[in-house]
């Protein structure tokens, strides 16, 4: 791990201001992902701005009946609350999901959103990788990548977004609020706050430089049941084959979206009006121009089948 400075803050504006000032810095809360990466020289941030003191750990009720999730909230946390638990179970069920309950206590609302991709390419720093640095390959392509992306791809990448907690938030809708050292504050959706590689698969999501994730906004709750199935290699601390997050009302309609499947949590709203006629007809729409190889063509049969049991369970009720 490479020398450097470390800087504890007591607000976000002031979080936000020592990263404008201070060139190649980076927040650091829970750090289950940004150390492992520091260990491996990945990243090699020169400044550390820890946030943990920076206020921002609490769960509140909006005005319009959601719920204001702080950028420090557990994961832990998020998922035992009783407000979440009843009225975004998706969301529970989804960080339940994720890692170990060790890392659950540490990992944070804001750093789950902004972990990074586990394609072991990107991890082997022998290995060409374009968002480790830009124009030098994705050895992905080409290679061994079972684990990797069938929608949305590029010609740069392949890698797939990790979080099960972001597919949740992006079939609630949520929106992600920031501030910037100016003060200045912005409220992103979450259906655009993660990019697609293109070109420039290194750039994952859109927050300028700087620019402090200070919550996520919950809005009213969706009512229905609410589904989150993983499918991943062993039972337990393992990342997605492919996920399915999903909420069923009563009548057959609902939301879905997919994880493991895309650089971010995919969603394509006008195939959930599809829903009533099975699992092949949403697909064919969620997965349409599907780019896959000989290593993960059979994500797109596993997808049907994950949402054909999970609209199964929903007719159970």
């Amino acid at each position: 791990m490479r020398a450097f400075t470390y800087q504890r803050v007591g607000t976000p504006v002031e979080a936000a201001q020592a990263a404008a000032a201070a060139q190649g810095a980076r927040f650091i809360a829970g750090g289950t992902n940004l150390l492992d990466l520091m260990k491996l020289e990945i990243e090699t941030p020169v400044h550390l701005i820890d946030v943990n003191g920076a206020g921002m750990d609490r769960i509140e009720p909006t005005g319009d009946g959601g719920l204001r999730v702080g950028a420090l909230v557990r994961n832990t946390d998020l998922a035992a609350d009783p407000r979440v638990r009843r009225d975004y179970a998706v969301l529970s069920r989804a960080l339940l999901a994720g890692a170990s309950p060790q890392l659950r206590n540490k990992a944070t609302t804001a750093g789950n959103l902004l972990q990074r991709t586990r394609c072991p390419y990107f991890y082997d720093t022998a290995q060409p990788c374009n968002k480790r640095h830009p124009g030098s390959g994705c050895s992905a392509i080409g290679g061994f990548n079972r684990h990797h992306a069938i929608v949305g791809t590029s010609e740069a990448c392949i890698a797939t977004h990790p979080s099960d907690m972001a597919v949740a938030m992006r079939l609630l809708d949520a929106q992600v609020e920031t501030v910037r050292a100016d003060g200045a504050r912005r409220v992103i959706p979450i259906a655009d706050f993660h990019r697609l590689p293109g070109d420039t698969p290194h750039l994952e999501h859109v927050l300028a430089p700087g620019e402090l994730i200070t919550a996520v906004t919950l809005p009213k709750p969706l009512g229905g049941r609410h589904f989150y199935q993983k499918v991943r290699d062993r039972s337990s601390y393992a990342f997605a084959l492919v996920s399915v997050a999903a909420v069923v009302q009563a009548d057959g309609s609902g939301r879905v979206a997919l994880g493991g499947v895309a650089h971010k949590p995919w969603r394509i709203p006008g195939a959930e009006q599809q829903l009533a006629r099975g699992g092949r007809a949403v697909t064919e729409q969620l997965l349409a121009g599907a780019r896959t190889t000989q290593d993960n063509a059979f994500k797109v049969p596993l997808v049907q089948r994950t949402i054909d049991g999970v609209l199964l369970e929903a007719r159970r009720a």
